[in-house]
């Protein structure tokens, strides 16, 4: 028989056990009306973004090629060496750095030099070239420190110090070659041939006439020219002729001898008068005593005075001479200065009339030889001489050491850097021989038309390798200045038609970039950048009203919000500068019903 208390348990275990299955039941089973609110959506909340305070900083991103900057490529301009046989390389250009006077490369055993300059190689230098290139080839062998002028002119002073640099460096300057060496012998001997030639037909013409009495006059004429101009000069440059310097000189002596008697007369006179003032002495036998009843001194005894009336005729006189003589000396340096006038005017006489003798010989001796039928000989010899020694000539002045067109070539700038060989060892030199960069490197790449309004040239920036190491730089250039630096001549096209354009960003230092040369980096340009930390919201999160006026919702409780005018300013990284009715902390709304 069961236990009373177990059969008790038992029955309070069934009943928990029937509720709990009602329960599970009843929670499977809804109305339709609780099923309908079951499934509607939750009520919609706003969506916002605290308001925070922080530095912002705009940057312009550019995906480019850390190389080598100012790409150029280089071309001969002409042969090397003194003849048109084919060019074949036989040094290539080595890559590496250039300097002034560096050899690029060796074509047929002759050298070609780098030198810096802008006006580029295009024609031989030689003996007497003029022009830009020839200065600025003198300024670069200055600066490898020959003495040289800078004058445009290739002279003789260039042409020593090219032959010493071409020495320094192990080659030979440029000689004349031996068909040049031919030709100006053949020049030398066809001169010499004219002037023989001429001088047969002169002596003809002379003996075919009867003009030896002619030319005889025509000497004189000449001599007597030449001595009458003689005369001229010497009267020119005399003042007087010797009588007239004798006459001069003795009038000058009557006139210092007048102005002596002048001035001993004037002596005189003034002796005497001097004398007849002097008050007359006391008499030396007079005595004095000290007696109170002395009897007074003697008057002093009376002196006989000077007569001075002849002294004073003798100076009215004497001046009267002085005057005399200085006329008598004016009225002869007058005879001997129109004396020297009248000279002067027969000796101009006398040149012209020689002038028009010699001229009237001339004529007689040219008429007397147009009668001889050589004439035409001497005139046809005398034009083929005047043509050989110009041909000659000419050919002189481009004959000697020379830079031939292809042994030299202008860059922009040095030292430079030889990027890329154009040509190898054998090849024929037709082409490109060798890229040159500048010795810095660029960071090269683009940005959309539209922020190329937010660059420019000085801006800070920094290079970012995929290593994630970085490096300050400063945009360079962009546009079309860009483009010229880059060698790009169009804007490009970026995607969806969107054109582009190119940028030259260079970095502050070079130190750590030497092994990156060639490889993809970014580069960000600060177009712009706060002072301090300024409050900034989601750029989602202002609204412009219909006023044309800037305004954020702030929440300022659950599912409640208020309208804050606000002015923006920088805009960076999807955030904007805002001031107003706002503080940190505050949640503006960026999306939400």
């Amino acid at each position: 028989m069961k236990s009373p208390r177990k059969v008790l348990i038992g029955t309070v275990a069934c009943v928990i056990a029937t509720a709990g299955v009602g329960w599970g039941v009843s929670t499977r089973l809804r109305s339709p009306a609780d099923e309908a609110a079951q499934r509607t959506p939750p009520k919609a909340s706003l969506i916002t973004a605290p308001v925070e305070r922080t530095k912002l900083v705009s940057t312009v991103a550019v995906s480019g090629t850390l190389e080598y900057g100012s790409p150029l490529p280089v071309t001969l301009a002409g042969v090397v060496g003194g003849s048109d046989t084919t060019q074949r390389a036989t040094r290539a250009p080595r890559p590496g750095k250039v300097v002034e006077g560096g050899v690029l490369l060796e074509v047929n055993g002759r050298p070609v030099f780098a030198m810096s300059g802008k006006v580029p190689m295009h024609r031989t230098i030689g003996p007497g070239t003029k022009g830009a290139d020839v200065k600025q080839l003198q300024r670069a062998l200055r600066g490898l420190g020959h003495g040289v002028r800078v004058t445009g002119v290739f002279d003789r002073a260039t042409v020593a110090a090219v032959t010493k640099f071409y020495a320094r460096k192990g080659y030979e300057a440029q000689q004349p070659t031996l068909a040049s060496r031919q030709q100006l012998d053949s020049l030398r001997k066809a001169v010499q041939t004219a002037q023989e030639t001429l001088a047969i037909e002169q002596k003809a013409l002379d003996q075919g006439g009867d003009v030896l009495p002619l030319k005889l006059k025509l000497g004189n004429a000449k001599a007597d020219l030449k001595a009458a101009r003689r005369a001229h000069d010497d009267a020119k440059e005399r003042r007087y002729t010797t009588e007239d310097d004798a006459k001069i000189e003795a009038a000058d002596v009557a006139v210092r001898a007048a102005e002596e008697k002048v001035l001993q007369a004037e002596n005189d006179l003034a002796a005497a008068v001097r004398e007849n003032n002097t008050p007359d002495t006391i008499s030396p036998t007079t005595t004095t005593t000290t007696s109170p009843a002395a009897t007074p001194a003697p008057a002093p005894s009376p002196k006989a005075s000077v007569d001075t009336a002849l002294l004073e005729l003798r100076v009215s006189n004497a001046r009267a001479d002085l005057e005399a003589a200085r006329r008598v000396y004016g009225r002869i340096e007058e005879e001997a200065r129109l004396a020297r006038e009248k000279r002067l005017t027969e000796l101009s006489k006398t040149v012209r009339d020689a002038k028009e003798a010699v001229a009237t010989a001339e004529q007689a001796l040219r008429q007397a030889r147009s009668l001889s039928p050589v004439k035409l000989k001497v005139a046809n010899a005398r034009k083929d001489l005047a043509a050989a020694r110009s041909l000659m000539a000419e050919y002189q002045r481009t004959y000697g050491t020379t830079i031939p067109p292809g042994e030299l070539v202008f860059l922009p700038k040095l030292p430079a850097r030889l990027h890329k060989a154009g040509v190898k060892a054998g090849e024929n030199v037709d082409k490109t021989v060798a890229t040159v960069t500048s010795s810095s490197f660029v960071v090269t790449g683009s940005v959309e038309s539209t922020e190329t309004d937010l660059l420019k040239e000085g801006l800070d920036a920094v290079i970012e390798t995929s290593s994630g190491k970085t490096y300050p730089a400063t945009l360079t250039a962009f546009g079309e200045k860009a483009a010229l630096s880059t060698d790009e001549a169009k804007p490009a096209e970026g995607e969806e038609g969107m054109s582009s354009e190119p940028v030259l960003i260079s970095p502050v230092s070079e130190k750590g970039l030497k092994g990156l040369a060639g490889t993809a980096v970014t580069a960000k340009v600060t177009v712009g950048a706060t002072d301090t930390e300024v409050l900034v919201v989601p750029v989602a999160a202002v609204i412009t009203s219909a006023d044309g006026k800037a305004r954020v919702r702030v929440e300022i409780s659950p599912d409640r919000t208020k309208d804050v005018e606000v002015r923006t300013g920088l805009t960076a990284d999807g955030k904007v500068e805002v001031t107003g009715d706002l503080k940190e902390g505050d949640r503006v709304v960026v999306s939400g019903a």
